[in-house]
């Protein structure tokens, strides 16, 4: 293997073991073997996606995932679509504002072909002009959908406020402005910047010894070589808080009532701690909102927290759907949820349940294939190592009350504020 590793790294995970390999062409590869089903997963993932958007250009990774399977120099879509269907396999694209995907999945015996068929498709995209006209009038239509959904609203809204400038104040679908300007030279352009190997993470699980997995990666994407120029450097605007109220008036049968609050990003020491708070507050139909809100007070249709994982500053957000005549009071109800986080330490007994349901769930997502070869690449593109999975773990299991009051304390201090609705219920 010397002759094209120049970085190998080795660890247990589950009873098996996972390998991280660095190409001579800086391909990053992560294998595993899991023998349980004949069924190989891999997911490629690329330094992209709509954080490395320009406002001007917003959805254009988005567009640009749609019509990668649309054609290349050797196939065309009908062409590439038999391929993938008489294999009964599944291939794919996808975008996220930290990173972009293409993800495979096939019997063990025609991996090697998918994975020849994905190499194509990344490295020698089309972008047939008829497929980028087609596939930009379906996502104006998705748009306009969410356009009429007030759950959707309501967080565009809030996001666009946190956000400001930023590019994580816009949809990774764009808008309707953006997406008509977009041209097949933009796709080419961006396709050209950040479509290169030492910008790739190649993560494959499944029914695979590591070794030959490796090696069935050199041969394919081996020599694939980087652009002599470097990967651009990102000046990204910075996000400071600045709460404000948006209302948008809609006849709907329900109020979306949101909160929001601009929040730690993964790499911040806080992350652990949010995690978990967020767990407390609306995870399931045991957390803190369903439970005090929903059962008890008969408030909410629906009730929930979320906090995703960001490379750049994320947003914590508290939400509920419930009956018009009933938005002020469900407004000052969530208010009072999270500010109780602040004035009232948890329970050993709180904070315990709240562990256990996180790291449970983070244990239950990396049980298929897909699962484990999507976590393992996930945290090697947005730069946290294979070890991120143990030290999240190990970060979550030392949070202390103290801890989670004073993190707590530190982000929950005034919401941003999104409301959509009849006007006659603020």
């Amino acid at each position: 293997m010397e002759n094209y590793v120049n970085q190998q790294e080795r660890k247990s995970l589950l009873n098996r073991t996972l390998e991280r390999t660095v190409l001579n062409n800086g391909i990053t590869v992560i294998a595993v073997e899991n023998p349980a089903a004949d069924i190989i997963a891999a997911r490629i993932f690329i330094g992209a996606g709509s954080r490395w958007e320009s406002r001007e250009k917003a959805g254009l990774s988005h567009l640009l995932a749609s019509v990668l399977t649309k054609g290349t120099t050797g196939l065309d879509a009908a062409e590439i679509a038999e391929k993938v269907e008489s294999l009964g396999a599944s291939l794919g694209a996808d975008t996220t504002a930290d990173y972009f995907l293409m993800s495979v999945k096939t019997v063990s015996a025609d991996f090697p072909e998918m994975l020849e068929l994905a190499a194509e498709l990344l490295r020698n995209p089309t972008f047939p002009e008829s497929e980028v006209e087609l596939e930009r009038r379906l996502t104006i239509q998705a748009i306009r959908s969410q356009k009429e959904q007030p759950f959707t609203i309501a967080f565009e809204q809030l996001r666009q406020k946190i956000y400001q400038n930023h590019p994580y104040a816009l949809s990774s679908l764009g808008d309707e402005t953006t997406l008509s300007q977009l041209s097949c030279e933009d796709l080419r352009r961006y396709h050209e910047t950040y479509f290169r190997p030492d910008n790739v993470v190649i993560t494959i699980v499944g029914r695979i010894v590591p070794e030959r997995a490796i090696a069935l990666v050199e041969k394919i994407f081996g020599d694939w070589q980087p652009p002599s120029t470097s990967l651009p450097v990102l000046s990204l605007p910075a996000i400071a808080p600045a709460p404000s109220n948006s209302f948008v008036q809609q006849q709907t049968q329900q109020s979306i009532v949101m909160l929001g609050y601009l929040t730690a990003a993964v790499k911040n020491p806080d992350y652990a701690a949010l995690k978990l708070l967020n767990t407390y507050l609306g995870n399931g139909l045991s957390s803190r909102l369903f439970v005090e809100l929903r059962e008890k007070r008969g408030l909410a249709y629906e009730v929930s927290a979320f906090y995703p994982t960001r490379l750049d500053a994320s947003h914590f957000v508290v939400y509920m759907g419930t009956a018009p005549e009933n938005t002020a009071i469900a407004c000052d109800s969530l208010r009072a949820e999270v500010d109780r986080l602040c004035t009232t330490i948890l329970s050993v007994e709180e904070l315990q349940a709240a562990k256990n349901k996180l790291l449970g769930q983070y244990a239950l997502g990396k049980q298929t294939n897909a699962q484990i070869a999507q976590v393992f690449g996930w945290y090697e593109i947005i730069g946290l190592g294979i070890d991120f999975d143990d030290k999240f773990t190990d970060a979550v299991a030392a949070v202390t009350l103290e801890e989670a009051q004073a993190v707590a304390c530190r982000y929950f201090i005034e919401p941003y504020l999104s409301i959509v609705g009849p006007v006659d219920s603020w």
